[in-house]
C-alpha cells in the first residue's frame, strides 16, 4: 500500500468524492488558493475551480449556516473551520439548526453535511486555539462525531462521512497531519460507529481516540516488556459509539483504561465508562475504571507546560501498570 500522511489522506477522500459526485463541494477561510491552513485541501482548487472549492469570509457563523442550507437543498458541502475552538460561533447553526432539521420536518429534511475541525494541542498556539470539544459536540442529538487516528481510516472515514445524510462532526488533530501510514489506494469507506481492535491482548483494555491512540499504542508496547498483555481499541466515532466493542474487550480482559487529550471534566471518558459500567461487563472487572486525559486547565502556550496537561506514553503505561497491580494484590487475597 502507498504510505501517505493524514492530511493527504483526507484531501484523497475529499477528492475522490468530488470526482464521483457533483453535489459534494468544500467551504471555509483560506481554503482554495491558499490550501488551507494545514495545507489539506492544498491543489484541489486547480482541479475543481473556485465554485466547488469556496474561499469564505470570516466568519464560522456563515460557512455552518451555508453548508446547512445547501444540504437542505440536495448539495453535500464540506466545510472546514479553520480552529476547532471556533466552532462555538456556529453552535446555533450547528447544534439548533444543522443537527435538529431532520427531526423537527419529521423526515423529509435531510442536511448531508461534513464540519472539519482542526482540534487538539501540540502545536503551540495556546488556550484558544487548541481545545479538543468532542464532549460539547457529542451531547447534541442529530450530530455524528468522528475522530480518526491513522490516515487510512481518515481516508475511509472521511468517505463516509460525505456520503453520509446526517451533519458529521470531523475531528482532526492537528499534530496527525504530518503522520504517514498505509493508504488504500481508490474507493475506501470505514463505517461509521465501527471501533477497531489496533492491538489484541489479555490483562487490560485500554481505549482512545485520535493523536492519542499512537501513544497507548506505544504504551502497550512497552507494557509487554513487562509481560502485561494489552488491548488498544481505537473508538474511531464517538457517535455512534461502538459499546460493544468496549464492553466486549472488558469482559475478557477484566480491566479498563480509558485515554483523552480532552479535560477530564465532562469529558467523552466518562460515557464510555459508565457504558461498561451499566453492562454485563461490569461484573468482569477486576480493578476500578481509570481515565488517563488532558488536565482540566486552559492549553498552555509553553511547549513545556503545553506537553505536561496531556496524557504521556509514560502516564498511559504506569495507569495501566498499576492496574495490574491491583488485579495481582485480589488474586493474592484470593489464595
Amino acid at each position: 500500500m502507498r504510505n501517505l500522511t493524514y492530511a493527504e489522506a483526507i484531501r484523497e477522500a475529499m477528492t475522490l468524492e468530488m470526482r464521483r459526485d457533483e453535489n459534494v463541494f468544500l467551504l471555509g477561510e483560506d481554503i482554495g488558493v491558499y490550501g488551507g491552513s494545514f495545507g489539506v485541501t492544498a491543489g484541489m482548487i486547480d482541479e475543481f475551480g473556485s465554485e466547488r472549492v469556496k474561499d469564505t469570509p470570516i466568519s464560522e457563523a456563515v460557512i455552518v449556516g451555508a453548508a446547512a442550507g445547501a444540504a437542505m437543498m440536495g448539495m453535500r458541502p464540506v466545510a472546514e473551520i479553520m480552529f476547532s475552538d471556533f466552532v462555538t460561533i456556529a453552535m446555533d447553526q450547528l447544534v439548533n439548526q444543522a443537527a435538529k432539521l431532520h427531526y423537527m420536518f419529521n423526515g423529509k429534511v435531510s442536511v448531508p453535511m461534513v464540519v472539519r475541525l482542526a482540534a487538539g494541542s501540540g502545536t503551540g498556539a495556546a488556550a484558544q486555539h487548541s481545545q479538543s470539544p468532542e464532549a460539547w459536540l457529542c451531547n447534541v442529538p442529530g450530530l455524528k462525531i468522528a475522530a480518526p487516528s491513522t490516515p487510512a481510516d481518515a481516508k475511509g472515514l472521511m468517505t463516509a462521512a460525505i456520503r453520509d445524510n446526517n451533519p458529521v462532526v470531523f475531528l482532526e488533530q492537528k499534530k496527525l497531519y504530518e503522520t504517514r501510514g498505509a493508504v488504500p489506494e481508490g474507493e475506501y469507506v470505514v463505517p461509521l460507529g465501527k471501533a477497531d481492535v489496533k492491538r489484541e491482548g489479555t490483562d487490560v483494555t485500554i481505549v482512545s481516540y485520535g493523536r492519542m491512540m499512537p501513544r497507548c499504542l506505544e504504551a502497550a508496547e512497552q507494557l509487554e516488556q513487562d509481560d502485561i498483555s494489552t488491548e488498544v481499541i481505537d473508538l474511531r466515532t464517538l457517535v455512534p459509539l461502538d459499546r460493544d466493542a468496549v464492553i466486549e474487550s472488558v469482559k475478557k480482559t477484566g480491566r479498563l483504561l480509558i485515554v483523552h487529550e480532552a479535560c477530564r471534566t465532562g469529558g467523552f471518558g466518562g460515557e464510555i465508562a459508565v457504558s461498561v459500567a451499566e453492562s454485563d461487563a461490569f461484573a468482569a472487572l477486576l480493578a476500578p475504571i481509570r481515565r488517563c486525559t488532558g488536565l482540566d486547565v486552559p492549553v498552555p502556550f509553553s511547549p513545556g507546560l503545553e506537553a505536561d496537561i496531556v496524557p504521556s506514553v509514560g502516564r498511559i503505561r504506569d495507569e495501566a501498570k498499576s492496574m495490574i497491580g491491583i488485579k495481582r494484590r485480589m488474586k493474592a487475597r484470593v489464595v
